[in-house]
């Protein structure tokens, strides 16, 4: 018996990795998030049983003890069970914490990175996150923080060229005014929403003004200069 946490990339499936193809193919059991789409469950077999766990802003369909619970319950019975996850497992996928309930069930895993929507829909759009004399240096920063942790963690006081910013959309202009205590409120910033997705939408604006756009989750932020360069890769003043 094995669990892989699989990253199932960005959202178009044809990112996801030829090893997680492999894996998925051979699954008993796929327990998945919302981010991982449709077309990517057609690569488990027929007979998979599929469990949905995802999460959105406000809407939890499990917590994430429930899913470790899942797990493990579900590694104990079956020969291979995929948890599939949008992006890569460990960057804001919780994917230690599950290894963590795995390792003390005494659960064999493995590990198959995924791209990261941080740096992948950037890239499918463009957008580079690093530019030579523009940014050496990018941070990937989550904006929206567990509400039940006795402390915030992030302060938006990042050294970095380029700001990454994933499950933000839906408090962008709290975002935006804490960057703004750092940063000039003319910093460029690009959000990219539904990335690599038939639905993609590209909407610019300055820290001053983003929030005031018509702005839909999921989506990635980025902020700095990087965003002056796409403008004149894409070859628009918007």
């Amino acid at each position: 018996m094995v669990v892989y946490l699989v990253g199932a990339g960005p959202g178009d499936p044809e990112l996801i990795t030829l090893k997680a193809i492999r894996v998925l193919e051979g699954a008993d059991v796929v327990i998945y998030d919302r981010l991982a789409g449709e077309e990517i469950l057609r690569y488990a077999p027929d007979d998979a049983r599929l469990i949905y766990v995802g999460k959105r802003a406000g809407e939890h369909h499990k917590t994430q003890d429930e899913i470790n619970m899942i797990l493990v319950e579900e590694g104990k019975k079956h020969e291979t069970v995929v948890r599939l996850k949008g992006g890569d497992p460990f960057v804001f996928g919780r994917g230690g914490e599950e290894i963590l309930a795995l390792k003390e069930a005494g659960i064999p895993y493995r590990v198959i990175p995924g791209v990261t929507s941080a740096v992948g829909v950037p890239t499918s759009v463009g957008l580079p996150v690093t530019h030579r004399g523009v940014a050496t240096s990018f941070t990937v920063v989550t904006g929206h923080e567990d509400p039940s942790k006795p402390a915030r963690q992030v302060h938006w006081d990042y050294n970095a060229d380029t700001l990454i910013i994933l499950m933000g959309v839906g408090n962008i202009r709290e975002n935006m005014e804490e960057i703004m205590k750092h940063r000039p409120a003319d910093t460029p910033v690009c959000v990219i929403e539904s990335g690599t997705l038939d639905d993609e939408r590209i909407i610019l604006g300055t820290l001053g003004d983003i929030a005031d756009k018509d702005l839909r989750p999921p989506g990635i932020i980025v902020v700095g200069d990087v965003v002056n360069v796409y403008r004149e890769i894409r070859g628009t003043e918007e």
